[in-house]
């Protein structure tokens, strides 16, 4: 539905961006238990523009008026993944500043060619009228129903009449609808300096959260230079600090580049564990310091909900938005579900609260794009990616990368390949993958028992001599669409 919406826009004569606003937008609507107006993200975009930018609207740790610890400690929640678990924290202790507003508006302005309310247009409609749930939305509510439901609004919107709502059924949410229309009407104004941000901030206070009007009024979206690493003659760009994903990835690239293609299972697996090995807490304090990148990079490399458009003009964009699991703070008469940042332990590996009000959360969101240069002209986009998961994408988007560039495989094939993750000194595995290597070579492996939303879900568009393709991830019901 939301790659749809994006076509629907390429068809009638919009560039990347537009396309990738308006699958943003419809995503608030038909995605809400990934993303939303109270989620932060990132935009990368390529091809197009002189130089490649990326667009920071990541979520902000709140706390400049009440200080950065909230009145209320957050809820634990826990989730089975099957063969791996994981804590989430909600409530409004969990909110963090959220960016999307302010990233819709910014996007647009720059790079798009549509009017906002033209583009907005369409996904109000469908809050209006409802989306009924597939089987991968009904198994994440079903994951996550004792977070999303552990507030009176969380339960009226995902569990209304007392039922959990169910593959097929119908989620509607009128007041989102009217929200967005504001958004396509008025811009970003409401939800930083007017009543929308007055709601959600009285709303927080009430639960005992951090998040207030200072906070809010500070908050803009900012353009940063993309971090750069050579592979395989490719130039790869990513997210660059303050967050980490990107830094993460390039670091894990540039190791495998030292080796003979294509990389063995066992040195993917062991760039894994030095990137992992490289996340101290030095190097999350580091992420906020000026000129980080070029001494993380240099010391080491030598001299050197996600959607994924790329236009027949050659603009590429890769854009990442992420509510978390949600905090089941949905604020009243305005339909926004807040992000849960504030309690993601991935995003907080210090410990919680400990980000100074005003700090971008260190995500591992790293919307990416692959430049092949050509004989004799500038170079073009190969690749478009990006990735949900967690601590999940940078390793899902560096097998994909693996498989696109070094195996020559097209983006669907790449993405539905097998995959593995190093984490906490354990190797997860897909079915598909030789373990008994892994173990031999002294790993410790969790087997899936089939593939799994664990492991990411990645969204990307290929272009090899002419044609362009594109693939979306089957773990979180991922499809592609050519416009």
């Amino acid at each position: 539905m939301s790659a749809r919406a994006g076509a629907d826009v390429l068809r009638e004569g919009g560039n990347a961006v537009d396309g990738a606003v308006a699958a943003m937008l419809t995503s608030f609507v038909a995605e809400p238990l990934f993303t939303g107006l109270g989620a932060g993200g990132y935009m990368l975009v390529a091809g197009g523009c002189d130089p490649p930018a990326l667009l920071d609207f990541f979520v902000e740790a709140p706390g400049r008026e009440a200080g950065p610890q909230p009145a209320v400690p957050m809820l634990g929640f826990g989730v089975d993944f099957g063969s791996a678990e994981q804590t989430f924290h909600a409530g409004p202790a969990s909110c963090g500043v959220y960016g999307v507003p302010a990233g819709v508006c910014a996007a647009n302005s720059r790079w798009g060619t549509w009017p906002l309310a033209d583009l907005v247009a369409p996904a109000a409609e469908l809050a209006r009228r409802g989306v009924a749930l597939n089987w991968g939305q009904a198994y994440v509510v079903e994951l996550l129903e004792s977070l999303l439901t552990s507030t009176p609004e969380g339960q009226a919107l995902f569990r209304p009449g007392g039922r959990r709502l169910g593959e097929g059924d119908l989620m509607r949410n009128p007041q989102l609808a009217d929200t967005l229309d504001r958004l396509g009407r008025d811009g970003d104004e409401p939800f930083y300096r007017g009543d929308i941000a007055d709601a959600v901030c009285d709303w927080i206070a009430a639960g005992g959260g951090s998040l207030g009007r200072a906070d809010l009024k500070a908050y803009e979206a900012i353009l940063r230079e993309p971090v750069r690493v050579a592979y395989r003659g490719r130039e790869i760009l990513s997210n660059p600090p303050p967050s980490a994903g990107g830094t993460l990835l390039a670091y894990s690239l540039s190791l495998l580049e030292r080796a003979e293609p294509p990389p063995t299972l066992e040195r993917i697996v062991g760039a894994m564990a030095m990137a992992q090995a490289e996340r101290t807490p030095e190097f999350v304090d580091g992420l906020a310091q000026a000129g980080f990148l070029e001494r993380f990079l240099g010391g080491r490399m030598g001299s050197t909900t996600h959607i994924a458009v790329l236009d027949s003009a050659g603009f590429a964009c890769s854009v990442t938005t992420s509510i978390g699991e949600g905090s089941a703070v949905v604020v009243p008469g305005t339909g926004i579900h807040l992000n849960n940042m504030m309690g993601e332990e991935d995003l907080n590996p210090l410990g919680f609260h400990r980000h100074e009000p005003g700090r971008r959360l260190p995500s591992m969101m790293a919307p990416t794009i692959v430049m092949s240069p050509t004989v004799g002209t500038a170079a073009e986009v190969e690749l478009v990616l990006g990735s949900a998961g967690s601590n999940r994408i940078r390793s899902a988007l560096l097998q994909t990368i693996i498989g696109v560039v070094d195996h020559g495989l097209t983006a669907t094939r790449a993405i539905r390949a097998p995959r593995v993750h190093f984490e906490d000194g354990r190797v997860y595995a897909e079915p598909g993958i030789d373990t008994g290597r892994l173990e031999r070579a002294g790993y410790t492996v969790t087997q899936f028992a089939a593939p799994n939303l664990f492991f990411g879900g990645v969204q990307a568009v290929n272009q090899r001599d002419g044609v362009i393709s594109g693939g979306g991830d089957p773990r979180r019901g991922g499809v592609a669409v050519e416009a």
